[in-house]
């Protein structure tokens, strides 16, 4: 669109300049030549501080807040909008762009698995259509739209990520994408900090299960039972996707899935196989067998979401399965590399109870010497921070796990957890991620196994970077920043 034809949408004053917008942008320092740049508020910034800056590098304007319209001379002013508040203008940008494009957008939420799910399902779609997805965790009140205002014609489908800590946040960011198709992935002991109970956490899950249209499309996790009652009150489709209830097992009762996953066979560093099965009203139809390079079970339920939504558009299994053999997991999302004959499983991104348990069992049932997790503290749990901590290390003493190293805040519960259940190994906690990785070069001996995960106010990443170089501690892509 033309700076004119935004502050048209903006309901601001026309910019004394004719431009073209090419791009969006809330970070002057990343900023191309041809972006409108938006001067929003920080914890540690103003945005307005940076609206030179970001004009100087090729800013075609600025959205800036009105009280601060007067802090620059008249010869940038002709390329400013003036808005009561910048962010909310961001988003009410980006929703005329959605409605303008007017197609197909897949929405994906849930406690954990958001992001990879969405890889797989954008990987999937793309067998057949072109298709936009949200880039990094971009999946919040600012990252959604910078998404949502990258649509082109040139897209058949878009796949949004849509992440909440707060009641309410799913509600507005559905407004803002208007999608038409809801993947479900979990619900778990997330944001506690924030929610009363887990059901409340469904609850808020549940506002992006409310806002789809009535001919909408709801792609739901069949095993976890929060997420299977989305489905109540729906006048749209559903789609229901399970995994069996234990490997080599059958599911633990009947239920009716639309892709059910069976004949798992977890191959530790190698991913994962199995066999996704289609069900319709006249019975069994088409499966293939997929081989998955991501380890972990959890893993295996994500591509079958993925999978479930590529059913919603058409796209069949075998090319959609091979679609999913062809992922790789990005830095911190459970990438495999080696050092000086260490196995090191870069699993930093985030953290939750459910997730650390999948991870720690895949750590011990692996081949090698020894068995080293490095937790990091999961943060907004609430009050019952301290006890989620403290199963975790319950299991680490359960399982094959020769070291345990915590590092941050209620990760110290991870450890007495783990000594109060009998575990006898090499035990640490240290205050910082800094403090670990001063450390952990000397730890690793050839034939070790580590597992490093926390969430991603520990920026457990920082340890790994002493032993696998600066480049592992960069900032994760997508993320926000002035």
């Amino acid at each position: 669109m033309t700076l004119a034809e935004a502050a048209q949408i903006l309901h601001c004053p026309p910019p004394a300049v004719a431009a073209r917008v090419e791009g969006y942008s809330i970070d002057s320092r990343t900023v191309r030549p041809g972006d409108l740049f938006f001067a929003l508020p920080g914890a540690h910034a103003d945005g307005h501080d940076f609206v030179l800056p970001a004009l100087g590098t090729g800013a075609v304007g600025a959205v800036v807040a009105r009280h601060a319209f007067d802090r620059f001379q008249a010869h940038f002013r002709e390329r400013l909008l003036p808005v009561e508040d910048p962010a909310v203008a961001l988003q009410i940008l980006a929703q005329a762009v959605r409605r303008r494009w007017g197609k197909p957008i897949v929405a994906i939420t849930g406690s954990s698995g958001k992001t990879s799910t969405k890889e797989m399902i954008a990987r999937v779609l793309s067998v057949r259509y072109r298709v936009l997805k949200s880039e990094g965790n971009l999946n919040n009140h600012l990252g959604l739209p910078l998404s949502l205002l990258r649509l082109s014609p040139a897209h058949d489908v878009a796949v949004m990520e849509m992440g909440m800590n707060h009641a309410g946040e799913l509600t507005r960011l559905a407004e803002l994408a208007q999608p038409q198709i809801g993947v479900f992935t979990n619900v778990g002991p997330v944001h506690l900090g924030n929610f009363a109970s887990i059901e409340a956490i469904a609850e808020a899950k549940r506002e992006l299960a409310l806002a789809l249209p009535p001919a909408g499309v709801m792609v739901l996790n069949a095993d976890d039972p929060l997420v299977s009652r989305f489905a109540d009150g729906f006048a749209g489709a559903v789609l229901r996707y399970g995994l069996e209830s234990a490997l080599g097992g059958a599911p633990a009762a009947p239920r009716p899935l639309d892709l059910a996953i069976h004949g798992i066979r977890l191959l530790g560093l190698e991913g994962s196989e199995f066999t996704a099965q289609a069900h319709d009203a006249g019975g069994a139809g088409p499966s293939v067998r997929v081989r998955l390079p991501l380890m972990a079970r959890h893993s295996i339920s994500n591509a079958a979401a993925a999978l479930a939504a590529g059913m919603v558009f058409g796209v069949p299994l075998e090319p959609a399965a091979l679609a999913l053999a062809g992922m790789t997991p990005p830095a911190g999302r459970g990438r495999v590399l080696h050092r000086a004959g260490a196995t090191i499983i870069d699993d930093c991104y985030n953290s939750n109870p459910p997730a650390l348990e999948s991870m720690v069992n895949l750590l011990a049932s692996l081949p090698g010497g020894r068995h080293i997790l490095v937790a990091g503290e999961m943060l907004e749990l609430g009050p019952s921070a301290g006890e989620w901590h403290r199963r975790i290390g319950q299991l680490v003493a359960q399982r094959r796990i020769e070291v345990l190293w915590t590092v941050g805040g209620e990760a110290k519960e991870i450890l007495a957890g783990a000594q109060a259940a009998g575990f006898t190994g090499q035990g640490e906690f240290f205050a910082s991620a800094e403090e670990c990785g001063s450390r952990l070069p000397a730890l690793l001996q050839p034939g070790d196994v580590v597992l490093a995960k926390a969430s991603r106010g520990v920026h457990l990443e920082r340890a790994l970077a002493k032993v696998l170089g600066p480049e592992s501690a960069a900032p994760v892509a997508g993320a926000a920043q002035f």
